[in-house]
């Protein structure tokens, strides 16, 4: 898969405008972030992203910010992820996650084989290993499980790991949906079920557990149709924004009447969790 590149040079150049700036551009298709000490780079692939809509989104930044695209060359992500990024990573001291390409890398109760493309969806994000770590301390032996937004299916193969009694997986990315089949493989996960699509293929279904690490807006968007097929007393656990979209996640949930349990952060990365 080709990927393109876009570069944003912010003016001023600060730590509180670029957590501004990744927090409007991550309501689009941006597959991973990346800094450097002169610019916020964004990763998406080749034509998942138009010009229009980067350009839209920057009209709401309070701030200048300048913005270029090149196409990246068509090389081995496996490789660049090995030397450059992707490490084995150990979340809660319980789960480990790595790539088939990892030779070293500590023992853990659990470990995920995940075949790396871009970064999100190795853990390595804020809000996957947020997840991970509401995750860890459930239990899930005997539970239904939705994950939505499932991209490499890692958080229901944990969850399968974990003791799920089965785990229904949703994306709209036909590479996510690939990337979930092929990584539930990898660990020989046979009780999880993935599709491409979005809240209309939920239907008849129940769920115990429903996992959503999407974006802001697509959660206030579905998270009445995700409340609508969680059984009474049923974890919804949500991330994928900022702190500061914290309480219009929080407000829209308690007109849902879901009771706030936990709120994990992380670099002002939210993770929250709640009951039906």
């Amino acid at each position: 898969m080709k990927y393109t590149k876009a570069t944003f040079r912010l003016l001023p150049d600060n730590e509180t405008n670029r957590e501004i700036l990744i927090a409007y551009l991550s309501q689009l298709d941006f597959e991973s972030f990346d800094e450097t000490e002169d610019t916020v780079d964004a990763f998406f692939p080749v034509d998942k992203v138009a010009t229009r809509d980067i350009s839209a989104c920057l009209a709401d930044v309070p701030f200048q910010v300048d913005f270029s695209k090149e196409e990246m060359p068509d090389i081995n992500w496996n490789e660049e992820w090995e030397k450059n990024y992707f490490q084995p990573l150990l979340i809660n001291n319980q789960v480990l996650i790595r790539a088939p390409f990892h030779q070293e890398y500590p023992k853990a109760q659990y470990e995920i084989v995940i075949e790396p493309n871009m970064a999100f969806g190795t853990g390595n994000h804020e809000t996957t290993s947020l997840m991970m770590e509401h995750l860890s301390e459930l239990n899930l032996e005997g539970q239904t499980v939705l994950d939505m937004g499932c991209g490499t299916g890692i958080l229901g193969i944990y969850a399968s790991m974990l003791g799920a009694k089965s785990v229904t997986a949703i994306d709209i990315d036909n590479w996510s949906y690939e990337a979930t089949v092929e990584n539930s493989r990898l660990n020989r996960i046979s009780n999880l079920t993935a599709s491409i699509g979005d809240v209309k293929l939920l239907q008849l279904q129940r769920f115990d557990v429903i996992l959503a690490n999407i974006q802001k807006n697509i959660i206030l968007q579905d998270i009445e149709r995700y409340t609508s097929v969680l059984d009474e007393g049923g974890l919804l656990i949500v991330s994928g924004f900022y702190e500061n979209d914290l309480e219009d996640i929080l407000g829209r949930a308690s007109e849902l009447l879901l009771t706030k349990i936990e709120i994990k952060e992380r670099n002002k990365w939210i993770a929250c969790a709640f009951q039906k």
